[in-house]
């Protein structure tokens, strides 16, 4: 890793980890048994741009955040940042834009949270459709926001992948 992927994907981790101690009331939706915080996503889609062993750290980071702040289940759920980054980020390395990225990654965000709350508990219905759609719902808001903030900020940090096709 060079000294930017490492610089820029901690400061990605540093928000992974405080977005959900730090706003995880402020913007915060409990739907029981299904719970988001909103922006959580965000740090993570734009670690795909970075590298896919930054997105996978800044999904680790994740995942402490929330274990801290919310628990095991929660901590488990968002473990699985780490590996819907991961292939984000390897799309995005094989040329594609991030917006199609971030569509890709939609369906293996939702069907990964959805089958790890099942240890925990969670019948078919709770796991698939509350969970499973409500990530899906989750992961599309955070990656408008995302979008936003990647065109925002794309001028400053060039986090565009010079051969993205779309």
């Amino acid at each position: 890793m060079r000294a930017r992927e490492i610089t820029i994907g901690g400061l990605l981790t540093a928000f992974s980890i405080l977005i959900p101690l730090a706003l995880g009331g402020v913007l915060g939706v409990f739907i029981p048994p299904f719970s988001a915080t909103l922006a959580s996503h965000v740090p993570v889609m734009l670690a795909m741009l970075i590298s896919p062993a930054t997105a996978l750290f800044v999904g680790i980071g994740s995942a402490i955040g929330f274990l801290i702040k919310l628990g095991p289940v929660i901590a488990a759920r968002a473990a699985v940042h780490a590996v819907f980054g991961y292939v984000g980020a390897k799309v995005i390395q094989k040329g594609y834009s991030f917006p199609i990225a971030l569509a890709i990654t939609v369906p293996i965000h939702a069907v990964l949270e959805a089958v790890v709350v099942m240890p925990f508990g969670f019948d078919f219905y709770k796991a698939f459709v509350v969970v499973g759609i409500g990530t899906m719902i989750h992961h599309v808001a955070d990656s408008l926001i995302a979008i936003a903030v990647f065109y925002a900020l794309n001028p400053i940090l060039r986090l565009r992948s010079p051969n993205a096709k779309n």
